[in-house]
Protein backbone atom coordinates (compact mmCIF):
# COMPACT_ATOMS: atom_id res chain seq x y z
CA UNK A 1 0.00 0.00 0.00
CA UNK A 2 1.14 3.54 -0.76
CA UNK A 3 0.50 6.72 1.22
CA UNK A 4 1.09 10.31 0.13
CA UNK A 5 1.45 12.98 2.83
CA UNK A 6 0.38 16.39 1.52
CA UNK A 7 1.59 18.90 4.09
CA UNK A 8 1.69 22.64 4.52
CA UNK A 9 5.33 23.41 5.42
CA UNK A 10 4.41 26.70 7.14
CA UNK A 11 1.49 25.37 9.17
CA UNK A 12 1.58 25.08 12.95
CA UNK A 13 4.93 26.84 13.49
CA UNK A 14 6.47 24.46 10.94
CA UNK A 15 5.90 21.50 13.28
CA UNK A 16 4.76 19.34 10.38
CA UNK A 17 7.93 20.07 8.44
CA UNK A 18 10.13 19.40 11.47
CA UNK A 19 8.40 16.10 12.30
CA UNK A 20 7.95 14.84 8.74
CA UNK A 21 10.63 12.07 8.95
CA UNK A 22 8.96 10.65 12.05
CA UNK A 23 5.51 10.88 10.44
CA UNK A 24 6.75 8.91 7.44
CA UNK A 25 8.30 6.32 9.76
CA UNK A 26 4.96 5.86 11.55
CA UNK A 27 3.23 5.31 8.21
CA UNK A 28 5.90 2.83 7.11
CA UNK A 29 5.42 0.84 10.31
CA UNK A 30 1.68 0.86 9.66
CA UNK A 31 2.32 -0.92 6.36
CA UNK A 32 2.48 1.94 3.89
CA UNK A 33 5.18 2.89 1.41
CA UNK A 34 5.13 6.56 2.35
CA UNK A 35 6.20 9.74 0.58
CA UNK A 36 5.48 13.45 1.00
CA UNK A 37 4.60 16.58 -0.94
CA UNK A 38 5.06 20.12 0.41
CA UNK A 39 2.37 22.54 -0.74
CA UNK A 40 3.38 25.67 -2.62
CA UNK A 41 1.88 29.21 -2.74
CA UNK A 42 -0.37 28.03 -5.59
CA UNK A 43 -3.86 28.35 -4.01
CA UNK A 44 -4.80 24.89 -5.32
CA UNK A 45 -1.49 23.18 -4.71
CA UNK A 46 -2.87 20.56 -2.29
CA UNK A 47 -5.94 19.96 -4.46
CA UNK A 48 -3.89 19.30 -7.59
CA UNK A 49 -1.49 16.97 -5.79
CA UNK A 50 -4.34 15.04 -4.14
CA UNK A 51 -5.97 14.45 -7.50
CA UNK A 52 -2.66 13.45 -9.08
CA UNK A 53 -1.84 11.01 -6.28
CA UNK A 54 -5.31 9.49 -6.39
CA UNK A 55 -5.13 8.95 -10.15
CA UNK A 56 -1.64 7.45 -9.68
CA UNK A 57 -3.17 4.77 -7.48
CA UNK A 58 -2.16 5.84 -3.97
CA UNK A 59 -4.22 4.05 -1.33
CA UNK A 60 -4.10 6.81 1.27
CA UNK A 61 -3.85 10.60 1.14
CA UNK A 62 -2.80 12.24 4.40
CA UNK A 63 -3.86 15.88 4.65
CA UNK A 64 -1.39 17.53 7.05
CA UNK A 65 -2.17 21.15 7.86
CA UNK A 66 -5.13 23.33 8.75
CA UNK A 67 -8.75 23.00 7.67
CA UNK A 68 -7.88 24.79 4.42
CA UNK A 69 -5.39 22.08 3.45
CA UNK A 70 -7.92 19.38 4.30
CA UNK A 71 -10.57 21.15 2.22
CA UNK A 72 -8.21 21.25 -0.76
CA UNK A 73 -7.40 17.55 -0.48
CA UNK A 74 -11.12 16.74 -0.36
CA UNK A 75 -11.71 18.88 -3.46
CA UNK A 76 -8.96 16.95 -5.22
CA UNK A 77 -10.38 13.49 -4.59
CA UNK A 78 -14.14 14.01 -4.13
CA UNK A 79 -15.03 14.20 -7.87
CA UNK A 80 -13.19 10.96 -8.68
CA UNK A 81 -14.99 7.66 -9.17
CA UNK A 82 -12.27 5.76 -7.31
CA UNK A 83 -11.24 7.65 -4.19
CA UNK A 84 -8.37 6.76 -1.83
CA UNK A 85 -8.79 6.75 1.92
CA UNK A 86 -7.99 9.98 3.71
CA UNK A 87 -6.31 10.80 7.02
CA UNK A 88 -5.78 14.08 8.85
CA UNK A 89 -2.78 15.40 10.77
CA UNK A 90 -3.84 18.81 12.12
CA UNK A 91 -1.47 21.74 12.04
CA UNK A 92 -3.67 24.82 11.74
CA UNK A 93 -5.53 27.13 14.11
CA UNK A 94 -8.95 25.77 15.12
CA UNK A 95 -8.61 22.36 13.42
CA UNK A 96 -12.35 21.81 13.44
CA UNK A 97 -12.27 18.64 11.39
CA UNK A 98 -9.65 16.98 13.58
CA UNK A 99 -11.61 18.01 16.66
CA UNK A 100 -14.73 16.30 15.30
CA UNK A 101 -12.76 13.13 14.50
CA UNK A 102 -11.16 13.14 17.99
CA UNK A 103 -7.69 13.34 16.47
CA UNK A 104 -5.00 14.90 18.72
CA UNK A 105 -4.54 18.56 17.75
CA UNK A 106 -1.44 19.43 19.75
CA UNK A 107 0.79 16.47 18.87
CA UNK A 108 1.38 15.72 15.19
CA UNK A 109 3.00 12.34 15.91
CA UNK A 110 0.07 11.24 18.09
CA UNK A 111 -2.22 12.27 15.23
CA UNK A 112 -0.19 10.18 12.78
CA UNK A 113 -0.44 7.17 15.09
CA UNK A 114 -4.24 7.25 14.73
CA UNK A 115 -3.68 5.86 11.23
CA UNK A 116 -1.95 2.83 12.71
CA UNK A 117 -5.11 2.04 14.71
CA UNK A 118 -6.84 1.38 11.36
CA UNK A 119 -10.21 2.79 12.45
CA UNK A 120 -12.20 4.49 9.69
CA UNK A 121 -15.59 6.06 9.04
CA UNK A 122 -17.09 6.68 5.62
CA UNK A 123 -17.61 10.41 6.03
CA UNK A 124 -20.29 12.59 4.50
CA UNK A 125 -19.08 15.66 2.63
CA UNK A 126 -20.91 18.60 1.10
CA UNK A 127 -21.09 19.82 -2.48
CA UNK A 128 -21.90 23.43 -3.37
CA UNK A 129 -21.98 23.97 -7.10
CA UNK A 130 -18.68 22.61 -8.40
CA UNK A 131 -16.95 22.87 -5.00
CA UNK A 132 -16.83 20.50 -2.04
CA UNK A 133 -16.65 21.17 1.68
CA UNK A 134 -16.00 19.07 4.77
CA UNK A 135 -17.49 21.04 7.63
CA UNK A 136 -19.59 24.13 6.89
CA UNK A 137 -21.54 25.85 4.16
CA UNK A 138 -23.14 29.16 5.11
CA UNK A 139 -24.41 32.53 3.93
CA UNK A 140 -25.54 35.85 5.40
CA UNK A 141 -23.92 38.78 7.18
CA UNK A 142 -23.09 36.83 10.34
CA UNK A 143 -20.90 34.43 8.37
CA UNK A 144 -18.71 37.28 7.12
CA UNK A 145 -16.98 37.35 10.49
CA UNK A 146 -14.82 34.45 9.26
CA UNK A 147 -13.30 36.69 6.60
CA UNK A 148 -12.78 39.57 9.02
CA UNK A 149 -10.59 37.84 11.61
CA UNK A 150 -6.93 38.57 10.69
CA UNK A 151 -4.85 35.44 10.18
CA UNK A 152 -2.34 36.43 12.88
CA UNK A 153 -5.16 36.70 15.44
CA UNK A 154 -6.45 33.27 14.44
CA UNK A 155 -2.99 31.84 15.00
CA UNK A 156 -2.54 33.44 18.42
CA UNK A 157 -6.01 33.34 19.93
CA UNK A 158 -7.88 30.66 17.95
CA UNK A 159 -11.63 30.65 18.66
CA UNK A 160 -11.29 33.58 21.08
CA UNK A 161 -10.40 35.75 18.07
CA UNK A 162 -13.77 34.85 16.54
CA UNK A 163 -15.57 35.88 19.73
CA UNK A 164 -13.79 39.22 19.93
CA UNK A 165 -14.24 40.05 16.26
CA UNK A 166 -17.82 38.86 16.38
CA UNK A 167 -18.55 41.27 19.23
CA UNK A 168 -17.17 44.12 17.10
CA UNK A 169 -19.28 43.18 14.09
CA UNK A 170 -22.60 42.42 15.76
CA UNK A 171 -23.88 46.04 15.82
CA UNK A 172 -23.51 46.12 12.02
CA UNK A 173 -25.30 42.84 11.30
CA UNK A 174 -28.48 43.24 9.30
CA UNK A 175 -30.87 40.67 7.86
CA UNK A 176 -31.14 39.62 4.23
CA UNK A 177 -34.37 38.58 2.52
CA UNK A 178 -33.73 34.91 1.71
CA UNK A 179 -35.44 31.95 0.17
CA UNK A 180 -34.21 28.66 1.61
CA UNK A 181 -35.66 25.36 0.38
CA UNK A 182 -34.76 22.20 2.31
CA UNK A 183 -36.01 18.60 2.51
CA UNK A 184 -39.11 19.15 4.62
CA UNK A 185 -39.99 22.73 3.90
CA UNK A 186 -38.84 26.21 3.04
CA UNK A 187 -38.16 29.52 4.72
CA UNK A 188 -38.91 32.79 2.96
CA UNK A 189 -38.12 35.91 4.92
CA UNK A 190 -35.41 37.88 6.64
CA UNK A 191 -32.45 36.11 8.24
CA UNK A 192 -29.00 37.18 9.35
CA UNK A 193 -27.51 33.82 8.32
CA UNK A 194 -28.09 30.24 7.35
CA UNK A 195 -25.64 27.55 8.24
CA UNK A 196 -25.10 23.94 7.14
CA UNK A 197 -22.93 21.76 9.39
CA UNK A 198 -21.44 18.34 8.68
CA UNK A 199 -19.86 17.84 12.12
CA UNK A 200 -20.41 19.23 15.60
CA UNK A 201 -17.16 21.25 15.58
CA UNK A 202 -17.27 24.69 14.00
CA UNK A 203 -14.92 27.59 14.68
CA UNK A 204 -13.62 25.89 17.81
CA UNK A 205 -17.12 25.38 19.22
CA UNK A 206 -18.65 21.94 19.72
CA UNK A 207 -22.19 23.05 20.47
CA UNK A 208 -23.38 24.82 17.31
CA UNK A 209 -24.79 21.58 15.85
CA UNK A 210 -24.72 19.40 18.99
CA UNK A 211 -26.36 16.30 17.51
CA UNK A 212 -24.55 16.26 14.15
CA UNK A 213 -23.64 12.82 12.82
CA UNK A 214 -20.68 12.15 10.55
CA UNK A 215 -22.24 9.65 8.18
CA UNK A 216 -26.05 9.93 8.14
CA UNK A 217 -26.33 11.76 4.81
CA UNK A 218 -27.84 14.90 6.34
CA UNK A 219 -26.68 18.41 7.16
CA UNK A 220 -27.60 20.22 10.34
CA UNK A 221 -29.33 23.36 9.02
CA UNK A 222 -29.52 26.42 11.25
CA UNK A 223 -31.37 29.57 10.18
CA UNK A 224 -30.92 32.66 12.37
CA UNK A 225 -33.99 34.80 11.78
CA UNK A 226 -33.08 37.77 13.96
CA UNK A 227 -30.54 40.53 13.47
CA UNK A 228 -31.35 42.28 16.75
CA UNK A 229 -28.12 42.77 18.70
CA UNK A 230 -29.44 41.70 22.11
CA UNK A 231 -31.28 38.69 20.66
CA UNK A 232 -28.13 37.53 18.84
CA UNK A 233 -26.09 37.95 22.02
CA UNK A 234 -28.64 35.84 23.88
CA UNK A 235 -28.33 33.17 21.19
CA UNK A 236 -24.54 33.19 21.58
CA UNK A 237 -24.88 32.78 25.35
CA UNK A 238 -27.26 29.84 24.82
CA UNK A 239 -24.79 28.35 22.33
CA UNK A 240 -21.98 28.60 24.87
CA UNK A 241 -24.24 27.07 27.51
CA UNK A 242 -24.56 23.60 26.06
CA UNK A 243 -26.12 24.23 22.65
CA UNK A 244 -29.48 25.50 23.99
CA UNK A 245 -29.75 27.96 21.08
CA UNK A 246 -31.39 25.31 18.88
CA UNK A 247 -34.62 25.59 20.90
CA UNK A 248 -34.85 29.37 20.63
CA UNK A 249 -37.79 30.81 18.60
CA UNK A 250 -35.33 32.92 16.58
CA UNK A 251 -33.74 29.73 15.29
CA UNK A 252 -34.87 27.13 12.76
CA UNK A 253 -32.93 23.91 13.32
CA UNK A 254 -33.62 20.96 11.01
CA UNK A 255 -31.85 18.11 9.25
CA UNK A 256 -31.70 18.07 5.46
CA UNK A 257 -29.85 16.33 2.64
CA UNK A 258 -30.10 19.35 0.29
CA UNK A 259 -30.54 23.10 0.44
CA UNK A 260 -31.28 25.73 -2.18
CA UNK A 261 -30.39 29.25 -1.06
CA UNK A 262 -30.92 32.62 -2.73
CA UNK A 263 -31.16 36.25 -1.76
CA UNK A 264 -34.52 37.63 -2.84
CA UNK A 265 -33.62 41.32 -2.50
CA UNK A 266 -32.52 43.16 -5.63
CA UNK A 267 -28.86 44.19 -5.79
CA UNK A 268 -28.00 42.30 -2.60
CA UNK A 269 -24.97 40.02 -2.66
CA UNK A 270 -25.10 36.96 -0.41
CA UNK A 271 -21.61 35.52 -0.21
CA UNK A 272 -21.29 31.79 0.43
CA UNK A 273 -18.81 30.55 3.03
CA UNK A 274 -17.34 27.07 2.50
CA UNK A 275 -15.12 25.79 5.31
CA UNK A 276 -14.30 29.34 6.34
CA UNK A 277 -13.42 30.63 2.87
CA UNK A 278 -15.34 32.55 0.21
CA UNK A 279 -17.07 30.03 -2.05
CA UNK A 280 -19.00 32.21 -4.51
CA UNK A 281 -22.38 33.94 -4.34
CA UNK A 282 -25.96 32.75 -4.00
CA UNK A 283 -28.06 31.38 -5.56
CA UNK A 284 -26.42 28.11 -4.60
CA UNK A 285 -27.53 24.49 -4.24
CA UNK A 286 -25.92 22.40 -1.51
CA UNK A 287 -25.98 18.60 -1.56
CA UNK A 288 -24.86 16.10 1.06
CA UNK A 289 -22.78 13.29 -0.47
CA UNK A 290 -23.31 10.47 2.04
CA UNK A 291 -20.39 8.31 3.15
CA UNK A 292 -18.29 9.69 0.32
CA UNK A 293 -14.73 9.51 1.65
CA UNK A 294 -13.44 6.81 3.99
CA UNK A 295 -11.45 8.63 6.65
CA UNK A 296 -9.24 7.53 9.54
CA UNK A 297 -10.72 8.58 12.88
CA UNK A 298 -10.15 7.96 16.57
CA UNK A 299 -13.17 5.67 16.79
CA UNK A 300 -12.56 4.75 20.43
CA UNK A 301 -13.50 8.30 21.42
CA UNK A 302 -15.69 9.58 18.63
CA UNK A 303 -19.03 8.68 20.21
CA UNK A 304 -18.20 10.33 23.52
CA UNK A 305 -19.69 13.70 24.39
CA UNK A 306 -17.36 16.51 23.39
CA UNK A 307 -15.33 17.92 26.28
CA UNK A 308 -15.10 21.69 26.66
CA UNK A 309 -11.87 22.66 28.39
CA UNK A 310 -11.32 25.31 31.05
CA UNK A 311 -9.83 27.76 28.56
CA UNK A 312 -13.04 27.66 26.52
CA UNK A 313 -15.21 28.14 29.62
CA UNK A 314 -13.13 31.08 30.83
CA UNK A 315 -13.22 32.80 27.42
CA UNK A 316 -16.96 32.20 27.14
CA UNK A 317 -17.61 33.66 30.61
CA UNK A 318 -15.49 36.70 29.80
CA UNK A 319 -17.44 37.25 26.58
CA UNK A 320 -20.78 37.10 28.43
CA UNK A 321 -19.59 39.53 31.11
CA UNK A 322 -18.30 42.02 28.56
CA UNK A 323 -21.49 41.90 26.47
CA UNK A 324 -23.71 42.36 29.52
CA UNK A 325 -21.63 45.34 30.58
CA UNK A 326 -21.91 46.93 27.12
CA UNK A 327 -25.63 46.28 26.59
CA UNK A 328 -26.80 46.49 30.23
CA UNK A 329 -28.89 43.39 29.51
CA UNK A 330 -29.10 40.13 31.48
CA UNK A 331 -28.04 37.84 28.64
CA UNK A 332 -27.48 34.60 30.53
CA UNK A 333 -30.65 34.74 32.62
CA UNK A 334 -28.91 34.66 36.02
CA UNK A 335 -30.76 37.75 37.28
CA UNK A 336 -27.66 39.95 37.28
CA UNK A 337 -25.91 42.26 34.84
CA UNK A 338 -22.13 41.98 34.93
CA UNK A 339 -20.26 45.15 35.82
Amino acid sequence: MRARVIYNPTSGKELLKKNLPDILTILERAGYEASAFATTPDPKSAEHEAKRAALAGFDLIVAAGGDGTINQVVNGIAPLEKRPKMAVIPGGTTNDYARALKIPRDDVLAAARIIAKNQTVKMDIGQAGAQYFINIGAGGYLTELTYEVPSHLKSIFGYLAYLVKGAEMLPHVKPIDMKLIYDDGEYVGKASMFFLGLTNSIGGFETIAPDARLDDGRFSLIIVKTANLVEILRLIVKLLNGGKHIDDPNIIYVKTSELYAEATEENVQMMINLDGEYGGDAPMTFKNLPQHIETFVNLDQISEEAVIGNEFKEASSAFVREMEHLTQEDLDGDGEISK
